[in-house]
């Protein structure tokens, strides 16, 4: 059975085939605007769902990098720490030179005796360094002092170290090992320091204090060589970073963003389409006197 074609049918095919171009020229006007290839879900959504894992990952990488920077406050922060250390050490080296004099006098092992006494508290509150409030050779213990009593020991440690992810396999130390560094109690070397003093005092030799003087200074040095280890490699991790950040940036790019000039090509024609249909329309439904009269 054949359907006769009028002319209601033949104007709402024509209606639907121009709102339809209007719609699609509408539609490429939008994204020449905002040059986004996806305004919602339903327009692409593979790459909908591939746009929704690389912003993923940047929102990590991110964290990533945050994570980095605060590392290197805190690393810089136990570096700065280390080399005041290192700068006492040096000292109390020197002194304990000074006290092996076998022709010094008591008065001039007491002076020593003195600043030794002196430095060594120097040492206990160096060792006692805080980074934002928090210590920074006593993981995560949040003892106020971590080195307290006679001689100074470590107060509740060991604690776990404070780390800090820089990536999604690896993560880094930003604290020190105190314990590691300066011992703790007996042994130590607040105890060598103190012991050394005292010996000076009672006009003893101090001759044979120099090899653990000598350690401690080396233990010192070797803390502050891990710590620039650590922080060479958070500056990797950055430059990696900020690399891995370049490289999301531009992926998400191509996924959401469209080419201008692609855009303008396809509006352009999609213009022609629409005047095109417009006048095909226009010849197609000529209206007569008896559409006026109706």
């Amino acid at each position: 059975m054949l359907n006769r074609v009028t002319n209601l049918t033949m104007s709402a095919n024509a209606q639907r085939t121009l709102q339809f171009q209007q719609a699609k020229l509408a539609e490429l006007q939008d994204k020449a605007s905002s040059l986004n290839k996806i305004s919602r879900p339903s327009d692409d959504p593979a790459a909908t769902a591939q746009a929704l894992a690389t912003r993923s990952l940047q929102a990590a990488n991110s964290q990533y990098g945050r994570n980095i920077d605060d590392g290197n406050t805190w690393l810089t922060a136990a570096d700065t720490a280390l080399e005041q250390a290192t700068n006492v050490m040096h000292r109390i080296k020197d002194l304990t030179v000074q006290a092996g004099n076998g022709s010094l006098p008591q008065s001039g092992k007491d002076a020593i005796a003195a600043e030794l006494e002196s430095l060594n508290k120097d040492l206990v509150s160096i060792a006692n360094s805080k980074h934002l409030g928090r210590n920074i050779f006593a993981g995560n213990s949040d003892a106020d002092m971590i080195y307290t009593g006679t001689p100074p020991a470590l107060d509740g440690l060991p604690a776990s170290p404070v780390e800090r992810r820089i990536s999604a396999t690896q993560a880094v130390r930003v604290d020190a090992d105190g314990k590691a560094i300066f011992g703790s109690g007996t042994g130590s070397v607040f105890d060598t320091i103190s012991k050394l003093a005292a010996d000076l005092r009672a006009g003893k030799d101090a001759t044979p204090w120099s090899s653990n003087v000598d350690k401690g200074f080396k233990d010192i040095v070797n803390g502050r060589a891990e710590i620039g280890t650590r922080q060479a490699q958070l500056e990797r991790a950055g430059n990696v970073n900020t690399e891995m950040e370049a490289s999301l940036d531009a992926q998400r790019t191509g996924i959401e963003k469209a080419d201008l000039g692609s855009v303008i090509m396809d509006l352009k024609l999609q213009e022609t389409n629409y005047q095109v249909a417009l006048a095909a329309t226009a010849r197609v439904l000529q209206p007569t006197l008896m559409d006026f009269l109706r």
